[in-house]
């Protein structure tokens, strides 16, 4: 099992949520996260300048079989990829065990109810 973790634009969430859908992974957490970028700017918006230095981002939290993996990161890469500074960033790391707390179900089948 893996655990994915997207850091994403806010305004990718719902064509993200769309892909992982059609690519039949349908539980996922996220969160309104906050970052610091390497880019800093100011903008102007009717007269008041904003410091953009804080970029509202969605952390997506994704945890899935093995062999689900690349066809969860390249659902998140088609929707999610602009080409400009700020797309964001996936981590994929090891996830040992899954225990499903209502019927102690471990591993594997603890995701989902039917092998996908």
């Amino acid at each position: 099992m893996k655990k994915i973790e997207a850091i994403v634009r806010k305004t990718k969430f719902e064509e993200i949520k769309d892909a992982l859908m059609e690519a039949d992974i349908e539980w996922f957490s996220y969160y309104d996260v906050r970052g610091v970028g390497k880019t800093r700017q100011e903008r102007i918006y009717r007269g008041v300048v904003y410091d953009t230095s804080y970029i509202e981002r969605i952390l997506l939290t994704i945890v899935v079989r093995d062999v689900n993996v690349d066809k969860t990161v390249e659902a998140i890469l088609k929707t999610a990829q602009t080409g400009e500074i700020g797309d964001g960033r996936i981590f994929i790391s090891t996830v040992d065990d899954a225990i499903r707390i209502r019927t102690g179900e471990r591993g594997d089948i603890s995701l989902y109810n039917a092998a996908q």
